[in-house]
């Protein structure tokens, strides 16, 4: 960090400290990659990724993933780790992640998770419940059912059978609300219902740091982003995607509304405009999810020393009640 830091850092004894997981959340675009960096940079530890789309080699610019030269400023995990062919469950996450933290807690007292993906991070954080078992049939007639009638049907479906889960979920993702879908269908029971069980304990403290900012420049940014996207080449990565969109991580947003341009379903500029309408709504259900734990402390993109301040407080104090 610059000199104007140094008073901040001098107050940090990472010695004096148990294992503790920082978290940074916050919407897309908002900047949690570039501040997970410099809190891995200040602290000289390293960064776990908790974005589901992030996850996969073959998707970069759509994904908005950490360039080359970011990358090698901190060591990161969980970027470019699986193939969009490989079936990468939350669960798979949750048990890998922490497989993962439990050899980097052996040279770090401090790690950093970031990412968007609210499922993903409670996972991490308290834990996943055990989900029934799931009827194969119900699974595929919904699975016809989405091949025929399309994914509008789908989501009418699951806003009404499990409207909580509905809000949560990546609604331009079939898979995932499919999900949903059939958990209820199985059961009886919304898939919403098993995910607020008592959270596991963990072997490490936790911190949340939450990232926000005014809702218009926030939009904004989410647009600039998406035409920076297409500058870059995202109609052109797509294309070479169309051969493999059969595979569920390509389900999601900037992907599935560009194979609606290729499939001669909407113009280019329609579908331009429409990744950047579902991306906002995506934006907007992350802060809702995101917003329901009270521990986390919320700041603005440009706050990084009240934020390391913050945290260094924490870290200070490892008996206080942090999660």
């Amino acid at each position: 960090m610059e000199d104007g830091n140094t008073e901040i850092q001098q107050s940090y004894n990472p010695k004096a400290q148990n294992k503790t997981l920082i978290v940074v959340v916050g919407p897309t675009a908002i900047g949690k990659t570039a501040l997970a960096i410099k809190l891995a940079q200040f602290y000289q530890i390293e960064i776990i990724s908790a974005d589901s789309r992030q996850f996969f080699k073959e998707m970069h610019i759509g994904t908005a993933k950490p360039s080359n030269e970011e990358l090698a400023t901190a060591p990161h995990h969980f970027i470019n780790s699986h193939s969009i062919q490989t079936l990468f469950s939350t669960g798979d996450f949750e048990s890998q992640a922490l497989q993962l933290m439990d050899e980097l807690f052996k040279k770090h007292k401090v790690l950093i998770m970031v990412g968007g993906s609210g499922l993903y991070i409670d996972a991490v954080c308290k834990g996943l419940d055990d989900l029934p078992e799931i009827d194969l049939s119900i699974r595929e007639a919904l699975n016809e059912k989405l091949a025929t009638e399309g994914i509008e049907s789908i989501k009418k479906q699951l806003q009404e059978s499990d409207p909580e889960y509905y809000e949560k979920v990546d609604q331009s993702n079939p898979q995932r609300m499919i999900r949903g879908l059939e958990v209820v269908l199985s059961t009886g029971k919304k898939l919403s219902s098993f995910l607020t069980a008592k959270k596991k304990q963990r072997p490490f403290q936790i911190i949340k740091i939450g990232l926000n900012m005014d809702r218009a420049l926030l939009y904004d940014r989410i647009n600039h982003r998406v035409d920076l996207m297409m500058e870059a080449g995202l109609l052109e990565e797509a294309k070479l995607l169309l051969p493999h969109r059969q595979y569920n991580a390509l389900n999601t947003v900037g992907y599935s509304e560009l194979f609606d341009y290729f499939d001669d379903k909407t113009d280019l500029a329609s579908a331009v405009a429409m990744i950047k309408q579902n991306t906002r709504r995506f934006a907007k259900r992350q802060l809702t999810w995101f917003r329901r734990d009270e521990n986390t402390a919320w700041f603005e993109p440009n706050q990084v020393e009240d934020i390391i301040e913050h945290l260094n407080a924490q870290l200070q104090t490892p008996n206080a009640k942090l999660n």
